[in-house]
């Protein structure tokens, strides 16, 4: 880190309905590096003011305190780059990719650009907001500005500006961020270290999805340079006559009070239990979110964890995002773990464990049950269907049937509960219809 590194940075935020941003409070390093934060007077005197998070963040004075573990306020956290837009920044600053050399947080909140996930930016001054906005680019572009980031090679100002798109958005995959008239969207990029396609993959999860009735951002496949690209719809922006709203989002990592090095203690169970006490309808809400789960484990996406399921916060009341990231991930092996903890201890991605659950989404077991068959149907009537749409090969197709979607190891039960007699026994003999 650099002896020179910004110590400070002043928030900025979309509040509901709004078309431009008010300065909400300052961010400033410790000596012990940790990042605190405090609401500005002005912000607070505001009629119309709303926490950031009212767990997190209350409407108070004064440097605000941060919960155990944490070295910066998580709902803060969500809106700095991830993996990936640490790279272009890196890239941009030292002139190449340079994975040991590390700059510290309020650099990568002030260093990317201003057009990030949810409602939140940073800024160097409090009076002044000064968007950093790249300019227009080609899918091309794009595509060989990541290519050179992924080499560890410089690049030219042009491809600087382009991939100024990237630098505001989480994840670790090549994406940059394109807009139309009236749309936004995300586009993520194959990267020169898969060892499958998973731009197609994802495609064919998030349509297979949508296709399920579940609550998904919308997807589209598109080509440039001869490659494929994925196209995600943004959920997070409202197109209107006078201009774009934002939607203020909080991580379940950030609900659940962790950071990225506590993510493995991320539990369904617990996400449930935050869900019921502070969501709006909470019920249909971990309906969704049991489909979901199910879903992730007969798709193969062992990728779910908390940053990868997100909550709208509107000041009073918290909604489920749409569902994003659904993307089958490869497996050495038959057996597989999700990112989250399902069930006490317990992470295998089998769907017994997700009935043993069952209770903490507010269904019975034949409900969970009920819900299971019906996703494994669908996924068995739409899969020709949709893996047509993607256009994937039949070697794509093959590398995911029964390896990644319906694999077999999500219909096994474990031998304990087999030991406690005959409904798991029942459930092995439903299951097989499937097989």
């Amino acid at each position: 880190m650099t002896s020179n590194a910004p110590t400070e940075a002043f928030v900025w935020a979309w509040l509901p309905g709004a078309l431009e941003p008010v300065v909400v409070g300052r961010l400033k390093e410790q000596s012990d590096r940790r990042l605190l934060f405090h609401y500005g007077r002005s912000y607070l005197d505001r009629p119309d003011a709303i926490p950031l998070d009212d767990r997190e963040l209350p409407l108070q004075k004064g440097f605000l305190p941060l919960f155990n573990g944490l070295s910066i306020p998580g709902c803060l956290r969500d809106g700095s780059p991830d993996a990936w837009g640490r790279r272009v920044i890196l890239n941009r600053i030292v002139g190449a990719s340079d994975d040991t050399m590390q700059l510290n947080e309020i650099t990568y909140m002030l260093e990317s650009g201003s057009d990030r996930v949810g409602a939140l930016d940073f800024q160097r001054s409090a009076t002044e907001y000064v968007p950093r906005l790249a300019g227009p680019a080609t899918l091309e572009d794009l595509l060989e500005s990541a290519d050179r980031i992924e080499q560890g090679k410089p690049l030219s100002p042009d491809l600087v500006q382009a991939l100024q798109h990237g630098t505001s958005i989480g994840g670790a995959r090549p994406k940059a961020l394109i807009e139309t008239n009236s749309e936004k969207y995300i586009a993520k990029f194959s990267s020169s270290t898969d060892i499958m396609n998973f731009v197609k993959a994802e495609f064919v999860a998030m349509r297979m999805a949508d296709r399920l009735g579940l609550d998904v951002a919308q997807v589209r496949l598109v080509k440039a340079a001869g490659r494929d690209v994925l196209l995600i719809r943004r959920f997070d922006r409202l197109h209107t006559s006078k201009g774009w709203q934002r939607r203020l989002m909080l991580s379940a990592l950030t609900l659940l009070q962790l950071d990225e090095m506590m993510a493995r203690y991320a539990s369904y169970e617990t996400l449930c239990e935050i869900i019921r006490h502070r969501f709006g309808s909470p019920e249909a809400t971990l309906r969704e979110l049991f489909a979901r789960l199910i879903f992730n484990i007969l798709c193969g996406n062992t990728d779910d964890h908390a940053r990868n399921h997100a909550a709208f916060w509107n000041g009073t009341t918290l909604q489920l995002t749409p569902a994003y990231d659904l993307c089958p991930q490869p497996r050495a092996g038959n057996e597989a773990t999700q990112a989250m903890l399902i069930q006490g201890e317990n992470r295998f991605s089998r769907l017994d464990v997700c009935i043993g659950a069952a209770a903490q989404f507010l269904l019975s077991r034949e409900e969970a049950i009920a819900t299971i068959d019906r996703l494994i149907s669908g996924i068995q009537e739409h899969w020709q269907a949709v893996c047509d749409e993607a256009e994937l090969s039949e070697v794509d197709r093959r590398l995911l049937w029964r390896r990644q979607f319906l694999n077999p190891f999500a219909f096994t039960v474990s031998a304990e509960a087999s030991k406690k007699g005959s409904f798991s026994d029942k459930l092995s003999e439903h299951w097989k219809r499937f097989l």
